[in-house]
C-alpha cells in the first residue's frame, strides 16, 4: 500500500497546507529581509489576488459549483462551507458562521492566527497588512459578491484590537 493510499485525507490536507504555509512564511520572511515591510506586503497582497482567481475557479470545479452562477446567500454559503472544508486545516483555528441572513462572522482563536504568530516572532506586526482575511476578499470580488466588512481590516487585527473577528455584510436579494 502507497503512502497516499495510507494517509487519511484529514491528514492530507494537514500536510499540504503546512507545506503551502512554510513556503508562504519563508517567502514573506525572504522578501521582508531583503525588501522591507512595505515592498513585501505590495507583492505579498498583490500575489494573493492574482492567486485568488484562480483558486475560486479551481475549487467551484472541486465542489461542482463551476456552472453555478452565485447570485444568493444560499449559493454563497454553500461555497464558503465547501471552500473552507476543503483548504482550512485545523492548525489555523478559524471559525467562519453565517449568523443571519446576508452576515458572515469570523473568528481567529484567541492568539491562534498563524500569521500573527509569524509576524510577532520577526518583528514585522506594526505594519503589516494582512494577506490572510484579503484571501477571503478576493474570493468574493472574484464572484462579483458585494460585502461590506467590520471592522475594515488594514493592518492585524490581533496586533492592533486583541482579537482578530468581525463580520462580512452581503448585498444579496432579500
Amino acid at each position: 500500500m502507497s503512502a497516499l493510499e495510507r494517509i487519511s485525507k484529514k491528514d492530507l490536507k494537514e500536510l499540504l497546507n503546512q507545506g503551502w504555509m512554510t513556503h508562504d512564511a519563508m517567502w514573506f520572511v525572504s522578501c521582508y529581509q531583503r525588501f522591507g515591510i512595505e515592498t513585501t506586503n505590495e507583492l505579498n497582497l498583490s500575489a494573493i489576488a492574482l492567486m485568488s482567481s484562480i483558486e475560486v475557479g479551481r475549487i467551484r470545479r472541486a465542489i461542482g459549483m463551476d456552472k453555478v452562477e452565485i447570485d444568493t446567500f444560499e449559493k454563497m454559503c454553500r461555497f464558503v462551507k465547501e471552500a473552507m472544508d476543503l483548504v482550512l486545516p485545523e492548525f489555523m483555528q478559524a471559525e467562519f458562521a453565517f449568523t443571519a441572513k446576508n452576515r458572515m462572522r469570523w473568528k481567529w482563536k484567541e492568539g491562534q492566527c498563524f500569521a500573527y504568530k509569524g509576524l510577532k516572532r520577526i518583528g514585522a506586526l506594526e505594519n503589516y497588512r494582512c494577506g490572510v482575511m484579503y484571501r477571503i476578499e478576493c474570493w468574493l470580488r472574484a464572484m462579483d459578491i458585494r460585502y461590506t466588512i467590520d471592522p475594515p481590516v488594514e493592518g492585524c487585527l490581533m496586533h492592533t484590537r486583541g482579537s482578530c473577528e468581525g463580520e462580512f455584510r452581503f448585498f444579496f436579494p432579500e
